[in-house]
């Protein structure tokens, strides 16, 4: 697995990437009882990102959550995390690695609300990343790379600056930019595992296999007691089709901890693209019984939601949203019951239940709104609500609010990814208009690592008459061969009889 999960569905990959990837320091410490109260223009010898503490003790405790964190072993990070603040209360580095590695929405939201509030008691570094991951988690692309390009030019000499940076980027899905700063922070540190993994997945994501292989065949060489180089190298597997060699690897991590329940969740989806649903479920399950938090809970529920619409159980499919909607209300997790709000309606959409969809979407907006979350992020939910909106408009056949709605959300957009949304809601359009050129075109902007987006160009295409294109994009979204996602289970099945 690269280093950060999608576990807030409210958010964008873009956000759901920088809450995990920012979340870096280096060995180097200012203690605030020294005499280094002030960080100088060169805070170290080595030019590395200070951490800033009071507490020798909670430094330690900092670093360990951190090295736990770096290995994926993110619930085994939380309570040195929690141990570093109960040691130093205005330790805001460590206030934003616990929002990292928090199990709900809401956590992540708190500690990251905390880490602001002592940024400026912390060294420049420290706040840069703090200000990066809050604009990040406000949607600001914008302001985001902002504050990243100032680390790495205050900090070119620290490998976790560079490796924040390259994450912004994967979020960005700028592939060959990521290479760059995950590169330059391999030959910073050699051994600096956590950027060969995430190195792999940016080649791998790149189509670039065979460096791809190198990258996490290094990553194993770096840690190879440790299960997730394992876990990453299976991931590629899958994604090559190789199910068998996949779920080798994967059971190589088990057999290093047994804990480390994201293989379960990728030899799951290695059986289900073997067409054998059940089995899927059987090791699905596995995640369930030895779940430790409400977050390992939902990795399971998610990915028998996966494996339910994949099999076209959709009533079954509700039921799992459900359940995951029930983890988030028990703590009023809003982030996290927002997202099942979302996902309940992409669903629905699926059934073609419009109207019950559109209920979802009206009650996501509202809680959003209603809720203690910033102001940036309700606003972007009202954006969103235009593009749901559309896409109810869509499935009715209600072009002129379609329309609308579609212009409304253009209108707004604050970042790549909902640029790639609105050319998705243009392409729709055109589709319905039998404008099959415009369609094509502009669902050729839309995102390419969803592989909705290249079964509806293969539609496009297969509309228009060219064959060849529609055969090949068809292709695309049949072998996608991901960890569980939604969007792919909604087309996964039509997408193999069309290529």
């Amino acid at each position: 697995m690269p280093r950060y999960k999608s576990r807030l569905l409210l958010l964008s990959p873009i956000i759901a990437a920088t809450i995990a990837l920012t979340g870096c320091a280096n060995v180097e410490s200012t203690n605030k009882n020294s005499a280094a109260t002030t960080e100088p223009a060169n805070s170290t010898a080595a030019g590395k990102i200070p951490i800033t503490t009071s507490s020798e003790e909670a430094r330690k405790e900092f670093l360990t959550g951190r090295d736990l964190n770096e290995k994926l072993l993110v619930q085994d990070s939380i309570a040195h995390y929690d141990k570093a603040i109960s040691l130093d209360a205005n330790f805001a580095y460590a206030e934003l690695n616990r929002a990292g590695v928090s199990p709900t929405g809401k956590e992540f939201f708190d500690h990251l609300k905390k880490a602001v509030s002592l940024a400026d008691k912390a060294s420049n570094g420290e706040k840069l990343l703090i200000l990066g991951t809050e604009a990040g988690a406000n949607g600001n692309a914008a302001k985001q790379k902002e504050y990243l390009d100032q680390l790495v030019a205050a900090y070119p000499n620290d490998e976790r600056a560079n490796f924040a940076l390259g994450g912004y980027y994967f979020g960005q899905q700028d592939f060959p930019q990521a290479i760059t700063y995950y590169k330059k922070a391999t030959e910073l540190e050699p051994k600096f595992s956590s950027a060969f993994n995430l190195l792999g997945y940016a080649y791998r994501q790149n189509n670039d296999y065979a460096n791809s292989e190198n990258a996490f065949k290094k990553y194993i060489e770096l840690i190879p007691n440790d299960p997730n180089p394992y876990d990453s190298y299976a991931e590629l597997l899958l994604k090559m089709g190789k199910f068998d060699d996949s779920i080798t690897q994967y059971r190589k991590a088990l057999s290093i901890d047994s804990n480390f329940i994201n293989a379960h969740q990728g030899i799951g989806m290695a059986l289900l693209y073997q067409g054998k649903a059940s089995e899927a479920a059987t090791e699905i399950n596995h995640i369930t019984e030895k779940a430790r938090s409400d977050a390992e809970r939902r990795t399971a529920l998610f990915a028998l939601t996966v494996v339910d619409v994949d099999s076209g159980k959709w009533d079954a499919a509700l039921a799992d949203v459900d359940k995951q909607y029930a983890l988030g209300d028990k703590t009023n997790d809003v982030p996290g019951m927002t997202g099942d709000l979302q996902l309940r309606g992409n669903i629905l959409l699926e059934m073609g239940k419009y109207d019950e969809a559109k209920v979802q979407f009206e009650k996501l907006l509202k809680m959003t709104q209603d809720s203690s979350l910033s102001q940036e992020i309700k606003d972007n939910a009202a954006l969103f609500h235009h593009y749901n909106l559309a896409r109810v408009a869509l499935g009715k056949k209600d072009l002129a609010t379609a329309k609308t709605e579609s212009s409304a959300f253009m209108n707004g957009v604050k970042n790549p990814l909902q640029t790639k949304q609105a050319h998705q809601l243009m392409g729709l359009i055109a589709m319905e208009e039998k404008d099959y050129d415009k369609a094509v075109a502009e669902l050729k902007q839309a995102n390419q690592q969803n592989p909705y987006d290249l079964y509806r160009l293969c539609q496009a295409y297969s509309a228009k008459g060219d064959a060849a294109s529609a055969k090949e994009q068809c292709g695309k979204a049949a072998n996608f061969n991901s960890l569980p996602a939604i969007q792919y289970a909604f087309v996964r099945t039509k997408a193999v009889k069309q290529s």
